[in-house]
């Protein structure tokens, strides 16, 4: 474990860091709480300002943080919440664009070190798209040290003006390894037995019902899985707005596609996978799904969007975004080429073994603390 940083003069009280988050972004959450936990154990007093609701979500206090609860919102209130909260603090780091702005705000005037980690793009058409680009450039140029979870959100934060922007290490909190041989055959038959997909191949998905998840192009490719012997199971998990969309459209022609809803065991149905699907329209920054479908040992076919390359590497079949005849065609050729199912499973531990532990990520970010707080020498 990395030691806490030793610049602070013996008998000074430790390092104070306000956590900021907007409680919208799960990837978000959890690498607040695996982030707290980590400084926490190293002696950094953390605060995380949240929402109620994010606390109760992510456990906070759970990892020996204080929580000071803040809503999202950018209203005076909130604003005046936030900079009380930041007001002893040594060091205030924020996560996301809108509570990165909301801490500009709260800091406006103090020098107070500040900084802030892009764990992915916010997106939005017309006039809220411009709206998003003046946030972003505000963000960044009141930053001190902006950290991005790929390598394209560096760029971005640079070409809006960021004075110093990097890559972040970001984990995937929670275990990093497949489970035991032993607990996976327990698990796996009486999951493919629930779902119905005991003598037939079984495709997952887990995502948020919306447009971006590209799950429309999933089922649309699921046409073509028809004609296979056994006809492969397509399992989705999530909700949202595309529900009604997506059911009309499994009923309407028979597909053999089950939405699940909301599942508390996601994992387990990864586990029980004979492939995992990405089929995503836009970027997404480091794919929770994506790693933990590597992690799982689960074969992947994934879209070729943003940082998605960058992040599986040659582990993952990569497809064009919104094309379900390539989609399917991919998945065809991995469920009838189990020998290609071996190799991306070997890749697949081989490109996990490249990203960042919990520690690693946590030692990352003490050291970009130390570098701001460390006293400056008089000229």
């Amino acid at each position: 474990m990395t030691p806490v940083s030793s610049h602070a003069p013996h008998g000074q009280s430790s390092l104070r860091t306000v956590q900021v988050l907007g409680g919208g972004n799960a990837a978000g959450g959890a690498h607040v709480r695996s982030l707290a936990a980590g400084l926490v154990a190293r002696g950094v007093r953390v605060t995380v300002c949240a929402p109620e609701e994010a606390d109760r979500a992510y456990g906070f206090t759970g990892v020996g943080a204080e929580h000071v609860p803040v809503p999202r919102s950018s209203d005076p209130g909130s604003v005046a919440a936030l900079r009380a909260a930041c007001s002893c603090a040594d060091l205030v780091h924020a996560h996301g664009l809108h509570a990165s702005f909301r801490t500009s705000m709260a800091l406006s005037g103090r020098s107070t070190p500040f900084v802030v980690t892009w764990h992915d793009r916010a997106h939005a058409e017309g006039p809220r798209a411009h709206f998003l680009r003046v946030l972003e450039r505000r963000v960044v140029r009141a930053a001190t040290v902006v950290l991005g979870t790929t390598s394209l959100l560096v760029d971005r934060a640079r070409r809006s003006g960021a004075r110093d922007a990097r890559l972040a290490a970001v984990s995937l909190p929670g275990p990093r390894s497949a489970p035991a041989a032993e607990e996976a055959e327990r698990r796996t038959p009486k999951v493919r037995a629930e779902l119905g997909a005991v003598d037939r191949p079984l495709i997952v998905a887990v995502g948020s019902l919306e447009r971006h998840r590209g799950l429309d192009v999933l089922v649309d490719a699921a046409h073509a899985w028809q004609r296979l012997d056994p006809v492969p199971l397509v399992v989705i998990a999530g909700e949202g707005p595309l529900h009604g969309e997506l059911r009309r459209a499994v009923d309407a022609q028979d597909l053999p596609v089950r939405l699940l809803g909301r599942r508390e065991d996601a994992s387990d149905l990864l586990a029980a996978a004979d492939v995992a699907v990405l089929p995503s329209r836009r970027e997404e920054a480091r794919s929770t799904f994506a790693q933990e479908a590597l992690h799982a040992r689960v074969p992947l076919v994934a879209t070729r969007v943003g940082s998605v390359p960058e992040l599986v590497g040659d582990a993952a079949e990569l497809v064009p975004h919104g094309n379900a005849r390539a989609l399917a065609d991919a998945v065809t050729r991995l469920l009838e080429d189990p020998g290609h199912r071996e190799t991306l499973v070997r890749r697949g531990v081989r490109q996990a073994a490249t990203w960042p532990t919990e520690d690693q990520t946590v030692a990352q970010v003490l050291s970009v603390y130390d570098e701001l707080t460390r006293p400056r020498p008089l000229v």
